[in-house]
């Protein structure tokens, strides 16, 4: 089975791996784009972006615009609130494996 057909479940854990990196400090889009690719996420701009926008609307991102025109590029990095939401998020991940694992 591809894992197009498991979007549902994979779309909380794309945006967990974006809120990771942006703890870890700034990123721009197409970084993003290539590091889920990396991890075997099939993700375009067409949906990546729109949830970048949707995380920051809800105050776990915040961004800023570098450059201009063609050029510009937009950072986001983690708010208080997104550093907030991925302690809670690691938690429960860790209890999840556990589960799964059974350990």
């Amino acid at each position: 089975m591809t894992t197009a057909k498991h979007q549902d479940f994979l779309t909380g854990l794309i945006r967990l791996h974006i809120l990771h990196h942006a703890a870890e400090g700034e990123f721009f889009g197409n970084w993003m784009l290539e590091e889920l690719r990396e991890h075997g996420y099939k993700i375009g701009p067409g949906t990546l972006y729109p949830m970048l926008h949707g995380l920051e609307r809800k105050g776990y991102l915040k961004s800023r615009t570098e450059g201009v025109g063609r050029r510009a590029r937009r950072h986001s990095q983690a708010t208080r609130l997104g550093h907030a939401a991925l302690k809670v998020a690691k938690a429960k991940v860790r209890e999840l494996y556990k589960e799964l694992v059974g350990e």
